[in-house]
């Protein structure tokens, strides 16, 4: 009995130092805020961007994005996944090029001039050489 508690104990121990490592914590924190994020989406598609095009289509807004219809076929739905996913992963794309211009301010130190650091090489050498000229 005592194997069995402490093979538990040591599976619980595993699993509470696998749970508090800072990637699984920030994907927990990214899950939320991206399922957050989505059901924000979602209300801008449902309550605002599709009533107009339900106006557009010339379907009835109060009928809801179910209501929007190219000859038989219902589309409303559709066309507001393909909007949702057109916001969300727009949205992702300029959340990764932000953080990847920081990378880049960070890992990319400015680059000297060329030409200065020839000047100033040849103006060491040119000293270094009159010194020892003196000796």
């Amino acid at each position: 009995m005592a194997r069995r508690n402490g093979a538990v104990g040591g599976f619980l121990r595993d699993f509470r130092e696998f749970a508090l490592k800072g990637n699984v914590v920030d994907l927990a924190v990214g899950v939320i805020i991206g399922a957050a994020f989505g059901s924000i989406v979602q209300s801008l598609v449902d309550d605002i961007i599709m009533p107009i095009i339900a106006l557009i289509f010339g379907a009835d807004p109060a009928a809801g994005i179910s209501g929007i219809t190219i000859g038989a076929i219902p589309v409303g739905n559709f066309l507001a996944a393909i909007i949702n996913f057109l916001i969300i992963s727009f949205s992702l794309y300029l959340l990764i090029k932000w953080f990847a211009s920081f990378k880049r301010k960070e890992a990319d130190p400015e680059a000297p001039d060329l030409a200065e650091v020839n000047t100033r090489l040849a103006d060491a050498v040119e000293r270094l050489t009159e010194t020892l000229e003196r000796r």
